[in-house]
């Protein structure tokens, strides 16, 4: 079994293309958390398209001018909600919902663009000298390279985002001095060049405001000099070489080189949620140029020795090798993703998991902020849904392989912003509802934005974001087994559930409920025969808030806490009913077992507490398992591609084999429906393997990453599941480093013969793994290996 594992662990994936990317969305990402690259691996002209995870339009001034509600707030206002239902009035209940809206969330920005011109020999490569091209990405270096021939030259380059010294390095070299180029920095912001010593910089100017596209506004781009004026940046870039330099304010020249070594580094005006973006954009500059000198002073092997050894560190302790077919895991990756349709491609779905592990660790690091909707890459001024951090489904799937997947450091990001969120969100319930507690709704940004956005009900009233975000919290420490890290999250885990309590309302029939209700983004058919969505007590809310309530209970006896409001929220937690089943078998939406007005909807709310949560599994409640597969059945398989993600989650956990197989085959589509002829939502994946919601959103590939690990192992009845939805033709394959609550890793290789399985826990424990039909008691000791085999 050694051999198997560390076969895995040392093998190389690698995403790879035949030509240069001609889009967006064929160029490979790279990054270190906090700066993202999108290499495009050009030859006469290339590109990088540079981000900052802390650019973001708008501050502190912009939300509070956005945040004035819209109508009525408080209790009054919550009650004139709850009688209009009360009373049947479904059309003024929603008018009355409304008036809780204010503004929107603001826009994660594109930073710029590094653009290399290359000449060879005193001329620029052109289509047709240019010979034996490949680009690539190595996951296992986190390099992207790009290598050609021209006039019998051979020229390669290199690019690392570093995450030990926070800056891209771009290396080129030629096989003979015959290299030059020239660089120029651009962005779509307000920008101009400004002259650092023997490079460039380029000084930037963010937006005050940013309107998503889907709202029509005079101004949806707006500059100001006021006191909401947009956080200021900068691009450093500078470089060393054995070549002639020349620098001016606009660009920089090198000539006469065998190799080029670029370093750059960017810096924002951000300095948290709270405090005004005050530092202008010429200190942002020397922030930046500072780190560039120094890394310069390393020089490029030391660079890169450091760098290889930072990402190996989280991306080597796990991977996944699924038998493909030979032939096609050698052709290029495009290539590999067009013929997914007709053919069957296990090794495909191996390079998506070891691809979404790639991607956290180049997009969340601690320190920094979450991944937002399209990770830490965009490159529109305007993205969409402002590639904020949605948090009605969003942003939580991001982060479901964090832990899982054993990479919980990378968690970190998301658990330090729920804090921060959580003290914006205490002023929303106590203004917006008059509740204890904190909440949040299913926008907010690097402000940490609370408020529910003016829209439509069916996805601004979800009052329930701490519910849901505070799971992650418990997550993390049923994992880690951190008491410490417990500890300081009680005051968030008690805040959420506070608001919880105080929103309930009590029913007819004695339970406690929500009023106003909805299940995000989905409406029911209402009396009249016209879409509607505000209700009462979803099968989302109670889910949500039962698994908070369970959750706060076990936390404050883990951590000897004597509060009265542990009490109470007991009590309440007995009160809230089961999930209904409906007359098609299906566990229902709404309390009421009303229509879907689309019944193929991509949400599936109501199955939460099947995947992430774990109230419901097929062995402990067993009528509701069966019910929440009736309800993927008649929703289809069909869906946007984060939609496709949840879907094998939930597959998996109901140990669906066959059907989480069938998702993850249609999440590997090329995106394009014309490439396909296929009918449906055009979901799949992208040239460079992005998940296509469409348009791109992140949260697929974490998702996929996270369905394909359920399958694998599951511990979240507290007994360790080995393939416990292993499909038929992932007949052998093994996959290391995965993680199961308690501090276990557990490594596992499998043939048709049986599994071979090794568990290394942190601390001593009993557990029972289960296998097929068979289980068995282990006793795990710190650091030993346990070793398991069925043959």
């Amino acid at each position: 079994m050694s051999d198997l594992v560390s076969s895995a662990r040392s093998g190389r994936q690698r995403l790879w293309y035949d030509r240069p990317a001609a889009t967006w969305l064929e160029a490979l990402p790279l990054g270190n958390g906090r700066i993202g690259a999108m290499c495009f691996g050009g030859t006469a002209t290339d590109r990088i398209a540079l981000n900052d995870e802390t650019l973001w339009s708008g501050g502190p001034e912009t939300a509070r001018q956005l945040s004035v509600p819209l109508g009525a707030t408080g209790p009054d206002a919550v009650q004139a909600v709850r009688e209009a239902l009360w009373a049947g009035d479904i059309r003024r209940a929603h008018d009355f919902a409304r008036g809780f809206h204010s503004g929107y969330s603001q826009a994660y920005l594109p930073l710029g663009d590094l653009l290399i011109e290359t000449r060879v020999g005193g001329s620029a490569p052109v289509d047709d000298t240019v010979t034996a091209y490949r680009r690539a990405l190595d996951l296992d270096e986190a390099v992207a390279t790009t290598q050609y021939d021209v006039d019998g030259e051979h020229v390669q380059q290199e690019v690392f985002v570093s995450a030990p010294d926070d800056v891209l390095v771009v290396r080129l070299s030629a096989s003979a001095p015959a290299l030059a180029l020239t660089c120029r920095l651009s962005s779509l912001l307000q920008s101009r060049g400004h002259a650092v010593e023997g490079g460039l910089g380029l000084l930037l100017q963010a937006p005050a405001d940013v309107a998503p596209p889907h709202r029509d506004v005079p101004e949806p781009i707006r500059y100001s000099d006021g006191a909401d004026r947009g956080m200021a940046a900068a691009i450093a870039l500078r470089s060393l070489t054995d070549g002639e330099v020349r620098a001016t304010d606009s660009q920089l020249e090198v000539e006469d080189a065998t190799e080029i070594v670029l370093v750059l580094c960017t810096a924002t005006g951000y300095d948290g949620p709270s405090t005004p973006p005050n530092r202008t954009a010429v200190e942002c500059l020397i922030r930046a140029d500072r780190a560039v000198s120094n890394a310069l002073g390393r020089g490029f092997a030391d660079l890169l020795e450091d760098h290889l050894k930072d990402h190996r560190r989280l991306f080597r302790r796990s991977s996944l090798e699924l038998v493909g077919i030979p032939e096609v895991s050698e052709q290029p990756t495009d290539v590999r993703v067009a013929g997914s349709v007709d053919l069957d491609d296990p090794a495909l779905a191996a390079l998506a998991y070891n691809y979404g592990r790639y991607l956290m660790v180049a997009s969340s690091r601690p320190g920094g902020l979450p991944t937002n909707l399209q990770g830490i890459w965009n490159d529109i001024l305007r993205p969409p849904w402002s590639s904020n951090f949605t948090v009605n489904i969003n942003t939580e799937m991001n982060y479901w392989p964090a832990e899982t997947t054993n990479l919980p450091e990378c968690h970190e990001p998301l658990l330090r912003f729920i804090d921060h969120l959580a003290e914006a969100g205490r002023t929303t319930a106590h203004e917006r509802y008059g509740c204890g507690g904190w909440t949040a709704h299913h926008n907010t940004d690097a402000w940490c934005w609370a408020n529910p956005v003016e829209g439509d009900p069916r996805w601004s009233n979800w009052p329930l974001a701490g519910a849901w975000l505070a799971r992650h919290l418990w997550d993390h420490y049923e994992f880690t087994g951190d008491l410490s890290f417990l500890g300081e999250s009680w005051r968030t885990l008690r805040g959420a559930a506070e608001f919880c309590l105080d929103w309930l309302v009590e029913l007819p029939d004695g339970s406690l409920g929500t009023a106003p209700s909805t299940s995000p983004e989905n409406d029911y058919i209402a009396p009249d025969g016209q879409p509607a969505s505000v209700t009462v007590s979803s099968t989302m809310d109670l889910a949500l808030i039962s698994d908070l309530f369970h959750r706060v209970e076990q936390a404050a006896a883990l951590l000897d806490v004597v509060d009265p409001l542990v009490a109470e929220i007991s009590t309440a937690r007995k009160r809230l009913p089961e999930p209904p089943i409906g007359a098609r078998g299906q566990l229902q939406e709404w309390a009421a077992d009303l229509p879907e007005e689309d019944p193929h909807h991509r949400h599936m709310s109501h199955l939460v507490g099947v995947h992430p949560g774990d109230a419901i599994t097929p062995d402990t409640t067993p009528a509701l398992a069966a019910a929440a597969l009736r309800s993927l059945d008649l929703r289809g398989d069909e869906a946007t591609g984060w939609s496709l993600a949840w879907k094998i989650c939930l597959r998996a956990r109901l140990q669906d084999a066959a059907g989480a197989h069938r998702l993850i085959r249609a999440f590997l589509r090329p995106a394009d429906d014309r490439a396909t002829g296929r009918p449906g939502s055009g979901a799949g994946v992208y040239p460079n393997l992005f998940c296509a919601h469409p348009p791109f959103q992140i949260d697929g590939n974490f998702g996929a990453t996270a369905g394909i690990a359920e399958m694998l192992l599951q511990s979240h009845t507290g007994d360790i599941v080995l393939l416990p939805a292993l499909p038929d033709a992932w007949s052998s394959g093994r996959v290391s480093g995965l993680r199961a609550r308690g501090g276990v890793v557990v490594d596992i290789a499998w043939t048709p013969n049986g599994i071979e399985a090794v568990l290394t826990a942190d601390r001593d424990q009993e557990r029972t793994v289960r296998y097929g039909d068979g289980q068995v008691r282990v006793r795990l000791i710190a650091g030993l290996a346990h070793r398991l085999s069925t043959s």
